[in-house]
């Protein structure tokens, strides 16, 4: 701190008597403006398809989603970062590190589990549950739906039941997509459900290679 400013904040707390005058304040200094411009426009890009005609509402769920993305970042990053010295620190016997890696991955899991639900409860207070499914579609490239209708463009005959299963996996899906460091950690949470899904539904007797040279076969 400026020593201008840190003189007059001692001097008022070590001396009784003294006249306390209006200390100035340094304004935050933002490390990354470059890549707040990036957040912001991310965010900005979600908003607008909510279509929200409060003005400052709008700003509100604008910052709420830039400062979402700063936090994922800051989080997956000191993660990655103490990873990193651990297994420099572990140079040599590389088995030694994963108790340590372990701890970490599992500690920052659940901060972001506590981020991801305070989150969602500052939009649910100013949007709808609608609009907040639309935050979530946009963090996630709309890799839900986009992908819920592949399947029925490939088994066009899914029960109902069925297809509320494909659908409850891709919201799944989405929930630990939304967490996620990177585009393509985000893709692969979405892989690893279409596993599932696929699973379920050759369990349920449908032979999916088939159906998809079907599809393509119907497309041509």
């Amino acid at each position: 701190m400026n020593v201008t400013i840190l003189f007059p904040i001692l001097l008022t707390v070590l001396v009784p008597g003294v006249v306390r005058e209006p200390v100035p304040i340094c304004p935050p200094v933002d490390p990354d403006p470059a890549y707040s411009r990036v957040i912001q426009d991310r965010a900005q890009k979600i908003v607008d398809i909510l279509a929200i005609e409060d003005k400052d509402k709008a700003r509100q769920v604008q910052n709420l989603i830039a400062d979402q993305y700063r936090s994922l970042s800051m989080l997956h990053d000191t993660r990655d970062a103490q990873i990193k010295a651990i297994q420099s620190r572990a140079e040599g016997n590389p088995d030694s590190a994963k108790p340590a890696i372990q701890a970490l991955t599992e500690m920052t899991q659940s901060l972001l589990e506590k981020l991801h639900t305070r989150y969602l409860l500052k939009l649910s207070a100013l949007l709808t549950t609608a609009q907040v499914d639309q935050v979530k579609d946009g963090m996630t490239y709309g890799i839900v739906q986009v992908t819920y209708n592949n399947y029925l463009e490939m088994l066009p005959q899914l029960t109902e039941q069925q297809r509320t299963v494909v659908m409850a996996y891709l919201v799944e899906a989405r929930e630990m997509a939304m967490d996620a460091g990177s585009s393509k950690e985000k893709h692969a949470w979405f892989g690893k459900y279409k596993g599932r899904i696929n699973n379920y539904l050759s369990d349920q007797g449908y032979d999916l290679k088939k159906a998809s040279q079907e599809r393509s076969t119907r497309q041509q």
